[in-house]
């Protein structure tokens, strides 16, 4: 018999309209996503643009009247005088001091505190210790302030060690701003050590050395982009702090030459000033904004520093 041909229709799937409508509903979905992250990254761009416009306008009638020279190099700061003086060399050495200080209190225990999660700590130990940690982060500033000036300048340095101090002192503000920052150094420090790969430490243990040697010799600076990105993290928060400092450093504008001393910070002097009665438009107002325009420059340089530091150090495993 002669071979028949039949045409058969194959079969319907009745899951392909489901599928093809699942797949079209997942690429809606990630297509929201995508416009939300783009506006939220446009967003962030749109609101340093302001802040810079916020800042860069006052700044420039500031600077109308006052020589940029005299500003970055005056070594008297009395704005609201009778006879003004706009040298914002004191308000440097203040912050200058704050911030020395604060990374020779939180670079140390930040990175002991990251080794010791990271290389000795035991999982549920760190499941535990971790978060606590981390607590120090959410307490508020202000609540910082008064300890540094209830507890360690007042009962510290002045009862106790009877140091030499007034009723206020950088090195109170340094320490206890120190303390605050060290939660941020140990959490980044110590996600950037755990990630580094175990093959590393089982080679170097192979090798026959100790945790001790492992840790300093090849997960430190394994994990090196990272923990400078946190050293620098820790600096900008040094640097940006306000209310410790208002607090706790002082209130005076004069040149700091020891740790001893109070002095008035850029972030100080900002917060102090901002709740007078200087009139909007005159010069001791716009002395606000040239002031945070030159702190959002020295941010904006520590962190370009620590890009190209970062960039040049970081590792990929």
């Amino acid at each position: 018999m002669p071979n028949v041909v039949t045409s058969e229709e194959p079969p319907v799937q009745q899951g392909a309209p489901r599928s093809v409508l699942s797949s079209g509903n997942r690429r809606t979905g990630e297509r929201l996503i995508r416009l939300a992250l783009r506006l939220a990254a446009s967003l962030a761009v749109v609101i340093t643009f302001g802040i810079v416009i916020a800042l860069l306008v006052p700044s420039i009638g500031f600077f109308a009247e006052v020589p940029v020279w005299e500003f970055l190099f005056g070594t008297r700061w009395a704005p609201r005088f009778a006879d003004a003086s706009f040298g914002v060399v004191p308000l440097l050495t203040a912050t200058a001091w704050t911030t020395l200080i604060a990374l020779a209190v939180a670079v140390p225990m930040g990175l002991g505190a990251a080794v010791f999660l990271s290389e000795y700590a035991r999982p549920k130990w760190r499941r535990v210790l971790k978060p606590i940690l981390e607590v120090l982060a959410g307490v508020p500033t202000v609540v910082y302030g008064l300890f540094a000036l209830q507890f360690v300048q007042a009962r510290v340095f002045r009862e106790w060690l009877q140091l030499p101090t007034e009723a206020f002192s950088v090195l109170a503000a340094g320490i206890v701003m120190g303390i605050m920052i060290v939660p941020t150094i140990a959490s980044i420090s110590e996600d950037s050590m755990s990630a580094v790969p175990q093959a590393m430490r089982q080679g170097s243990a192979a090798l026959g050395a100790n945790r001790m040697q492992t840790t300093l010799r090849v997960v430190f600076p394994a994990a090196l982009s990272g923990i400078i990105a946190a050293v620098v993290l820790g600096i900008s928060r040094a640097v940006g702090e306000t209310m410790i400092v208002a607090i706790a450093a002082g209130n005076q504008a004069r040149i700091v030459t020891g740790p001893l001393e109070q002095g008035q910070t850029m972030t100080g002097f900002i917060a102090n000033a901002a709740l007078g009665d200087s009139r909007v438009g005159s010069i001791e107002y716009d002395t606000l904004f040239a002031v945070g325009l030159l702190l959002f420059l020295l941010t904006l340089l520590i962190n370009a520093v620590a890009v190209r530091i970062v960039r040049r150090f970081r590792e990929a495993y």
